[in-house]
Protein backbone atom coordinates (compact mmCIF):
# COMPACT_ATOMS: atom_id res chain seq x y z
CA UNK A 1 0.00 0.00 0.00
CA UNK A 2 1.29 3.42 -0.68
CA UNK A 3 2.05 6.12 1.29
CA UNK A 4 0.43 9.41 0.85
CA UNK A 5 2.70 12.51 1.58
CA UNK A 6 0.74 13.92 4.43
CA UNK A 7 1.16 10.25 6.05
CA UNK A 8 4.41 10.06 5.64
CA UNK A 9 5.27 14.08 6.97
CA UNK A 10 6.75 14.80 3.67
CA UNK A 11 5.46 17.15 0.75
CA UNK A 12 4.06 16.87 -2.39
CA UNK A 13 7.28 18.26 -4.63
CA UNK A 14 10.15 17.68 -2.41
CA UNK A 15 12.45 14.90 -3.04
CA UNK A 16 12.19 12.83 0.05
CA UNK A 17 16.18 12.22 0.19
CA UNK A 18 16.61 15.50 1.08
CA UNK A 19 18.38 16.28 3.71
CA UNK A 20 15.95 17.32 5.89
CA UNK A 21 14.47 13.96 6.14
CA UNK A 22 18.12 12.53 7.07
CA UNK A 23 19.17 14.93 9.60
CA UNK A 24 16.12 16.30 11.33
CA UNK A 25 14.43 14.71 14.23
CA UNK A 26 10.16 14.36 12.29
CA UNK A 27 8.89 16.73 14.73
CA UNK A 28 11.04 19.78 12.76
CA UNK A 29 10.05 18.63 9.48
CA UNK A 30 6.63 20.66 9.17
CA UNK A 31 8.86 23.55 9.68
CA UNK A 32 11.86 22.86 7.50
CA UNK A 33 8.93 22.53 4.95
CA UNK A 34 7.39 26.02 6.02
CA UNK A 35 11.28 27.56 5.38
CA UNK A 36 11.14 25.29 2.20
CA UNK A 37 14.75 23.88 3.58
CA UNK A 38 13.60 20.37 1.41
CA UNK A 39 13.76 22.87 -1.75
CA UNK A 40 16.36 24.80 -1.96
CA UNK A 41 15.84 25.84 -5.13
CA UNK A 42 14.21 28.55 -4.37
CA UNK A 43 16.91 30.46 -2.17
CA UNK A 44 19.23 29.73 -4.70
CA UNK A 45 17.26 31.58 -6.86
CA UNK A 46 16.57 34.83 -4.30
CA UNK A 47 20.76 34.40 -4.09
CA UNK A 48 21.69 34.87 -7.65
CA UNK A 49 20.92 38.54 -8.03
CA UNK A 50 22.52 39.58 -4.84
CA UNK A 51 25.96 37.45 -5.86
CA UNK A 52 25.53 38.88 -9.37
CA UNK A 53 25.30 42.80 -8.31
CA UNK A 54 27.76 41.95 -5.44
CA UNK A 55 30.58 40.86 -8.18
CA UNK A 56 29.64 43.42 -10.56
CA UNK A 57 30.57 46.20 -7.64
CA UNK A 58 33.70 43.98 -7.05
CA UNK A 59 35.01 44.43 -10.56
CA UNK A 60 34.14 48.12 -10.36
CA UNK A 61 35.90 48.54 -6.82
CA UNK A 62 39.04 46.96 -8.36
CA UNK A 63 39.19 49.43 -11.47
CA UNK A 64 38.56 52.26 -8.85
CA UNK A 65 40.93 51.34 -6.63
CA UNK A 66 38.98 50.16 -3.28
CA UNK A 67 38.14 46.12 -3.87
CA UNK A 68 39.11 44.45 -0.52
CA UNK A 69 38.93 40.41 -0.87
CA UNK A 70 37.40 40.05 2.76
CA UNK A 71 34.47 42.13 2.26
CA UNK A 72 33.76 40.96 -1.02
CA UNK A 73 33.93 37.23 0.56
CA UNK A 74 31.99 38.40 3.75
CA UNK A 75 29.64 39.91 1.22
CA UNK A 76 28.68 36.79 -0.38
CA UNK A 77 28.60 34.97 2.70
CA UNK A 78 26.39 37.29 4.16
CA UNK A 79 23.67 37.07 0.77
CA UNK A 80 23.95 33.43 0.96
CA UNK A 81 22.47 33.31 4.73
CA UNK A 82 20.38 36.34 4.29
CA UNK A 83 18.48 34.60 1.04
CA UNK A 84 17.79 31.29 3.32
CA UNK A 85 16.74 33.21 5.99
CA UNK A 86 14.67 35.45 3.83
CA UNK A 87 13.44 33.05 1.75
CA UNK A 88 12.05 31.04 4.46
CA UNK A 89 10.19 34.06 6.16
CA UNK A 90 8.70 34.98 3.06
CA UNK A 91 7.47 31.16 2.08
CA UNK A 92 6.00 31.28 5.59
CA UNK A 93 3.99 33.70 5.32
CA UNK A 94 3.17 32.94 1.94
CA UNK A 95 1.55 29.76 3.05
CA UNK A 96 -0.41 31.98 5.92
CA UNK A 97 -1.72 33.85 3.60
CA UNK A 98 -2.51 31.07 0.65
CA UNK A 99 -3.84 28.45 3.66
CA UNK A 100 -7.33 28.10 1.98
CA UNK A 101 -6.06 28.39 -1.57
CA UNK A 102 -3.47 25.93 -1.22
CA UNK A 103 -5.68 22.86 0.54
CA UNK A 104 -7.56 23.30 -3.13
CA UNK A 105 -4.49 22.94 -5.30
CA UNK A 106 -3.03 19.18 -5.47
CA UNK A 107 0.42 20.24 -5.64
CA UNK A 108 0.18 22.50 -2.21
CA UNK A 109 -2.40 20.18 -0.60
CA UNK A 110 0.47 18.15 1.72
CA UNK A 111 2.35 21.34 3.18
CA UNK A 112 2.12 22.02 6.56
CA UNK A 113 -0.81 24.02 7.10
CA UNK A 114 -3.09 22.55 5.11
CA UNK A 115 -2.26 19.27 6.18
CA UNK A 116 -2.79 20.43 9.54
CA UNK A 117 0.84 19.48 10.95
CA UNK A 118 1.57 22.95 12.21
CA UNK A 119 -1.02 25.35 13.64
CA UNK A 120 -1.25 29.03 12.11
CA UNK A 121 -0.22 30.08 15.00
CA UNK A 122 2.85 27.80 15.07
CA UNK A 123 3.84 29.16 11.70
CA UNK A 124 3.18 32.93 12.18
CA UNK A 125 6.29 32.02 15.47
CA UNK A 126 8.79 30.49 13.32
CA UNK A 127 8.09 33.39 10.69
CA UNK A 128 8.86 36.00 13.10
CA UNK A 129 12.32 34.03 14.33
CA UNK A 130 13.42 33.55 10.12
CA UNK A 131 12.50 37.34 9.74
CA UNK A 132 14.64 37.89 13.05
CA UNK A 133 17.34 36.00 11.94
CA UNK A 134 16.98 38.11 8.18
CA UNK A 135 17.33 41.54 10.74
CA UNK A 136 20.36 40.52 12.04
CA UNK A 137 22.34 39.63 9.20
CA UNK A 138 21.07 42.73 6.99
CA UNK A 139 22.49 44.45 10.13
CA UNK A 140 26.11 44.14 9.01
CA UNK A 141 25.70 46.10 5.74
CA UNK A 142 26.31 49.83 5.36
CA UNK A 143 22.97 52.20 6.64
CA UNK A 144 21.99 52.60 3.13
CA UNK A 145 21.74 48.73 2.16
CA UNK A 146 20.28 48.14 5.63
CA UNK A 147 17.50 51.51 4.17
CA UNK A 148 17.36 49.10 0.98
CA UNK A 149 16.32 45.51 2.65
CA UNK A 150 13.31 47.27 4.94
CA UNK A 151 11.72 48.80 1.89
CA UNK A 152 12.11 45.45 0.44
CA UNK A 153 9.73 43.89 2.91
CA UNK A 154 6.92 46.06 1.09
CA UNK A 155 7.39 44.06 -2.06
CA UNK A 156 6.89 40.71 0.01
CA UNK A 157 4.46 41.43 1.72
CA UNK A 158 2.22 42.44 -1.69
CA UNK A 159 3.41 39.33 -3.51
CA UNK A 160 1.55 37.17 -2.42
CA UNK A 161 -1.83 39.03 -2.79
CA UNK A 162 -0.96 39.73 -6.37
CA UNK A 163 -2.67 36.18 -7.36
CA UNK A 164 -5.90 37.80 -6.79
CA UNK A 165 -6.04 41.27 -8.93
CA UNK A 166 -3.45 40.44 -11.39
CA UNK A 167 -2.46 37.98 -14.41
CA UNK A 168 1.47 39.05 -13.59
CA UNK A 169 1.63 38.04 -10.15
CA UNK A 170 5.26 36.57 -11.54
CA UNK A 171 5.86 40.57 -11.88
CA UNK A 172 5.56 41.44 -8.61
CA UNK A 173 7.60 37.92 -7.41
CA UNK A 174 10.23 39.33 -10.08
CA UNK A 175 10.13 43.07 -8.04
CA UNK A 176 10.68 41.05 -4.87
CA UNK A 177 12.97 38.41 -5.56
CA UNK A 178 15.79 40.52 -7.52
CA UNK A 179 15.79 42.99 -5.02
CA UNK A 180 19.30 42.01 -4.28
CA UNK A 181 20.34 42.93 -7.65
CA UNK A 182 20.51 46.55 -6.21
CA UNK A 183 21.60 45.38 -2.29
CA UNK A 184 24.87 43.87 -3.67
CA UNK A 185 26.10 47.32 -5.67
CA UNK A 186 24.61 49.49 -2.84
CA UNK A 187 26.80 46.94 0.08
CA UNK A 188 30.02 48.11 -1.99
CA UNK A 189 29.11 51.58 -2.39
CA UNK A 190 26.81 52.52 -0.33
CA UNK A 191 24.78 53.97 -3.41
CA UNK A 192 23.41 52.87 -6.49
CA UNK A 193 24.14 53.03 -10.33
CA UNK A 194 22.59 52.73 -13.55
CA UNK A 195 24.75 49.07 -13.65
CA UNK A 196 22.69 48.18 -10.87
CA UNK A 197 19.09 49.36 -11.74
CA UNK A 198 19.56 47.70 -14.89
CA UNK A 199 20.90 44.85 -13.58
CA UNK A 200 17.93 44.58 -11.17
CA UNK A 201 15.42 44.98 -14.22
CA UNK A 202 17.59 42.07 -15.77
CA UNK A 203 16.72 39.88 -12.80
CA UNK A 204 12.99 41.05 -13.22
CA UNK A 205 12.45 39.56 -16.84
CA UNK A 206 14.25 36.20 -15.99
CA UNK A 207 12.30 35.73 -13.16
CA UNK A 208 8.94 36.06 -14.57
CA UNK A 209 10.30 33.94 -17.15
CA UNK A 210 11.46 31.16 -14.78
CA UNK A 211 7.95 31.39 -12.56
CA UNK A 212 5.85 31.22 -15.59
CA UNK A 213 7.35 27.72 -16.63
CA UNK A 214 7.13 26.77 -12.78
CA UNK A 215 3.02 28.06 -12.63
CA UNK A 216 2.18 25.92 -15.67
CA UNK A 217 2.68 23.00 -13.00
CA UNK A 218 -0.92 24.45 -11.28
CA UNK A 219 -2.69 26.06 -14.64
CA UNK A 220 -5.43 23.06 -14.11
CA UNK A 221 -6.29 24.02 -10.64
CA UNK A 222 -5.49 27.48 -10.61
CA UNK A 223 -8.10 27.83 -13.63
CA UNK A 224 -10.80 26.27 -11.45
CA UNK A 225 -10.31 28.35 -8.34
CA UNK A 226 -9.87 31.44 -9.87
CA UNK A 227 -5.90 32.11 -8.80
CA UNK A 228 -4.26 33.97 -11.63
CA UNK A 229 -1.00 33.83 -13.13
CA UNK A 230 1.65 34.49 -16.29
CA UNK A 231 0.57 30.98 -17.00
CA UNK A 232 -2.88 31.68 -17.57
CA UNK A 233 -2.50 34.80 -19.46
CA UNK A 234 -0.25 32.90 -22.05
CA UNK A 235 -2.22 29.95 -22.39
CA UNK A 236 -1.33 27.59 -25.08
CA UNK A 237 1.87 29.22 -26.78
CA UNK A 238 3.82 30.56 -23.65
CA UNK A 239 7.39 30.68 -26.24
CA UNK A 240 6.85 34.13 -27.88
CA UNK A 241 6.58 35.75 -24.71
CA UNK A 242 9.63 33.51 -23.19
CA UNK A 243 11.61 35.00 -26.06
CA UNK A 244 10.94 37.94 -25.42
CA UNK A 245 11.24 38.06 -21.34
CA UNK A 246 14.67 35.50 -21.53
CA UNK A 247 15.90 37.43 -24.33
CA UNK A 248 15.03 40.90 -22.13
CA UNK A 249 17.06 39.41 -19.05
CA UNK A 250 19.82 38.83 -21.42
CA UNK A 251 19.86 41.89 -22.63
CA UNK A 252 19.54 44.06 -19.82
CA UNK A 253 22.38 42.03 -18.55
CA UNK A 254 24.72 42.80 -21.41
CA UNK A 255 24.09 46.17 -20.73
CA UNK A 256 24.50 46.55 -17.29
CA UNK A 257 27.64 44.64 -17.96
CA UNK A 258 28.86 47.59 -20.00
CA UNK A 259 27.70 50.21 -17.73
CA UNK A 260 30.07 48.64 -14.99
CA UNK A 261 32.96 48.07 -17.04
CA UNK A 262 32.30 44.21 -16.51
CA UNK A 263 35.06 41.72 -17.89
CA UNK A 264 35.66 39.72 -21.24
CA UNK A 265 34.66 36.52 -19.29
CA UNK A 266 31.29 38.11 -17.36
CA UNK A 267 30.07 38.13 -20.79
CA UNK A 268 31.25 34.93 -22.22
CA UNK A 269 29.20 33.24 -18.75
CA UNK A 270 26.21 35.77 -20.18
CA UNK A 271 26.69 33.95 -23.39
CA UNK A 272 26.56 30.38 -22.19
CA UNK A 273 23.71 31.13 -19.83
CA UNK A 274 21.77 32.94 -23.01
CA UNK A 275 22.43 28.84 -24.75
CA UNK A 276 20.75 27.77 -21.74
CA UNK A 277 18.07 30.02 -21.66
CA UNK A 278 17.27 29.17 -24.92
CA UNK A 279 16.96 25.23 -24.30
CA UNK A 280 14.98 25.71 -21.96
CA UNK A 281 12.12 27.30 -24.43
CA UNK A 282 13.33 25.03 -27.38
CA UNK A 283 12.11 22.23 -25.29
CA UNK A 284 9.69 22.96 -22.58
CA UNK A 285 6.38 21.48 -22.32
CA UNK A 286 3.35 22.38 -20.82
CA UNK A 287 0.99 19.88 -20.39
CA UNK A 288 4.30 17.79 -18.57
CA UNK A 289 4.43 19.30 -15.13
CA UNK A 290 7.40 17.34 -14.11
CA UNK A 291 9.17 18.73 -16.64
CA UNK A 292 7.89 22.51 -16.01
CA UNK A 293 9.46 21.78 -12.28
CA UNK A 294 12.85 20.26 -14.25
CA UNK A 295 13.41 23.41 -16.46
CA UNK A 296 12.33 25.88 -13.31
CA UNK A 297 15.19 23.95 -11.34
CA UNK A 298 17.74 24.25 -13.87
CA UNK A 299 17.55 28.20 -13.56
CA UNK A 300 19.85 27.90 -10.66
CA UNK A 301 22.41 26.38 -13.08
CA UNK A 302 22.10 29.93 -15.04
CA UNK A 303 22.18 31.73 -12.16
CA UNK A 304 25.68 29.95 -11.56
CA UNK A 305 26.95 30.46 -14.71
CA UNK A 306 26.30 34.35 -14.87
CA UNK A 307 28.18 34.41 -11.43
CA UNK A 308 30.97 32.11 -12.19
CA UNK A 309 32.03 34.43 -15.22
CA UNK A 310 31.38 37.57 -13.22
CA UNK A 311 33.83 36.08 -10.59
CA UNK A 312 36.14 34.82 -13.19
CA UNK A 313 36.24 38.72 -14.88
CA UNK A 314 36.55 39.83 -11.29
CA UNK A 315 39.89 37.35 -10.75
CA UNK A 316 41.63 38.10 -14.24
CA UNK A 317 41.34 41.71 -13.27
CA UNK A 318 43.14 40.94 -9.68
CA UNK A 319 46.23 39.29 -11.51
Amino acid sequence: MSTSPVDSGRVHDAPSTNWVYRALPRALWPYAQLARWDRPIGWQLLMWPCLWSAALAAGTAVNLGSFSPGRFLLHVFLFVAGAIAMRGAGCTYNDLVDHEIDMEVARTRSRPLPSGRVTRAQAKAFMILQALAGFVILLQFNGFTILLGILSLVLVAIYPFAKRFTDWPQLFLGLAFSWGAIMGWSAEFGSLSIAAVILYAAAIAWTIGYDTIYAYQDREDDELIGVRSTARRFGENPRPWLIGLYGLAVLLMFFAFLAAGAGFFAYVGLAIAAVVLAYQILVLDIHDPLQCLALFKFNGTVGLIVFAGLVLALLIRLL
